[in-house]
């Protein structure tokens, strides 16, 4: 396996890192009391620094496999693949957490879907369906989005406006937030069409 596809399955791996910094632990009602205030007070700071090592793994699979031409079908497939695991993991997570509307994240999902649904079309016939720009950008605007929503506590503490936890009130921090993660869906609709558009020969018959 070559590099570029250790560092998607490296991407998938920190998933789940994240999610235990993210989430308070609370099975069948038992809940570490040390390890939940840590979680409440710094958990989302470590929580962003392993986010943001992920996300910059995104950026180094594609540019390592360009520049030593080490593409393979895998490497589309597990990129691709990574990417919304990640994603998706988060802003699921921030749904828990009351941050993040449910049905906005389900435009996500169900984008999601339909994309990977055209590339099982494709595949089967013998093609597969690289990541376009308009994709990337589309997973650029998420992990800026995502990322903001990681600091806004903090962000909240700094200006003053106090966090006592999820959800947050309204205020000039959370509008920004808010209005990422809009850009971020708006990008998801409009990629989403796109692949759609510019694959419709696969859903002939």
């Amino acid at each position: 396996m070559n590099l570029p596809n250790k560092l998607s399955i490296l991407r998938i791996v920190l998933v789940p890192v994240t999610l235990l910094f993210m989430l308070p632990v609370n099975i069948f009602g038992w809940q570490p009391e040390g390890w939940n205030n840590f979680i409440n007070s710094n958990g989302m700071l470590v929580a962003a620094g392993v986010f943001i090592v992920a996300s910059l793994t995104d950026a180094a699979d594609g540019k390592i496999a360009r520049k030593y031409n080490l593409i393979t079908d895998l490497g589309k497939f597990l990129d691709s693949l990574a990417d919304k695991i990640l994603v998706i993991s988060i802003m699921l997570a921030f749904i828990n957490l009351g941050r993040l509307s449910a049905w906005a994240v389900m435009i996500v999902i169900l984008r999601e879907f339909a994309v990977s649904g055209l590339r099982m079309i494709a595949a089967a016939k013998g093609e597969v369906i690289a990541a376009k720009m308009i994709g990337k950008i589309k997973t650029v605007t998420q992990m800026i989005a995502l990322i903001y929503l990681m600091f806004e506590p903090l962000l909240l503490k700094i200006f003053g406006l106090g966090f006592t936890g999820y959800p947050v009130g309204i205020n000039a921090v959370t509008i920004i937030g808010n209005l990422l993660f809009g850009i971020c869906v708006i990008m998801t609709i409009v990629s989403g069409v796109d692949y759609l558009i510019k694959g419709k020969q696969y859903l002939k018959g």
